[in-house]
């Protein structure tokens, strides 16, 4: 299988994980094709970028063409109005994958988010195969395009790893990440594992380092192969302090959301169980 990745597509390469993971996979595959709807400030030699807007199937399709895998990073990647992530997380996702059909790509990999599950308590350790409970209509949005993955990879046999993102950065930097942390080299870990696992065909797994508080199981990841390189706990003393300075609101601290669970709550935490 990583013969056969000869061309890989990176959507959303000029934001954060986007630039990060350029340098990581430089010289991974032989050709790295990037997009965004601006242009990284950074493009090396040798790496070829072409602007496009995901609203446009035509351009999508356009930019899938002799790809052999993608790593779907665009979109909005914060909660935000329907008007914004309609757009951006629906409709693109939708032409990412009907373009990777029609192109005849072999993998995507989805960037999802633990927002998908944000109104789990943290009292509770989950797994991939509990029920959707969105914080927000970003999360919304990703549990959208988990299930038109699921559709994609079971009609026209378009594999996918959907990897829900816990929070992604050089190091955990308050207590509700250390639940969930995911270093760069970790996640590039995932999304190689996504393109290049000969088994996979659809798969949802979660994005973190090692975390001992982790609030979910991550033993599909495992069953891939994936051995976190990167420890939480080696930053707990900092990350511990930040929070203390600056505690979670009463609603963010029950669940794995955190503030996406409190922004606009009216409702009663008690009947979320």
């Amino acid at each position: 299988m990583p013969d056969a990745m000869k061309t890989v597509l990176v959507t959303g390469a000029a934001g954060g994980i986007g630039t990060s993971l350029r340098t990581l996979l430089k010289g991974v595959y032989g050709e790295l094709r990037l997009t965004d709807r601006t242009v990284p400030n950074d493009l090396a030699a040798g790496e070829i970028f072409e602007r496009a807007d995901l609203t446009d199937l035509a351009m999508v399709e356009r930019l899938c063409a002799g790809v052999d895998g993608i790593i779907h990073l665009g979109g909005r990647s914060v909660e935000d109005s329907w008007e914004e992530i309609h757009p951006a997380n629906i409709v693109g996702t939708y032409n990412l994958y009907e373009a990777a059909r029609r192109q005849g790509v072999k993998r995507v990999i989805f960037a999802s988010t633990n927002h998908v599950v944000g109104f789990y308590r943290r009292t509770r350790r989950i797994d991939n195969q509990v029920q959707p409970r969105p914080d927000g209509r970003y999360g919304v949005s990703k549990a959208y395009g988990e299930a038109l993955a699921a559709m994609y990879a079971d009609k026209y046999g378009v594999a996918s790893l959907c990897i829900r993102i816990g929070n992604y950065g050089e190091r955990p930097i308050d207590k509700r990440r250390l639940s969930m942390w995911l270093s760069p080299r970790d996640f590039v870990q995932l999304a190689r594992i996504g393109l290049e696992h000969p088994d996979i065909h659809f798969e949802i797994v979660y994005g973190s380092s090692h975390c001992e508080r982790a609030w979910w199981d991550n033993a599909t990841a495992e069953r891939l192969g994936y051995r976190p390189l990167d420890a939480a706990e080696d930053h707990a003393a900092p990350a511990l302090a930040a929070t203390a300075a600056q505690p979670e609101g009463r609603i963010a601290e029950l669940f794995i959301g955190g503030m996406f669970c409190e922004m606009e709550f009216v409702g009663d935490p008690d009947r979320i169980r």
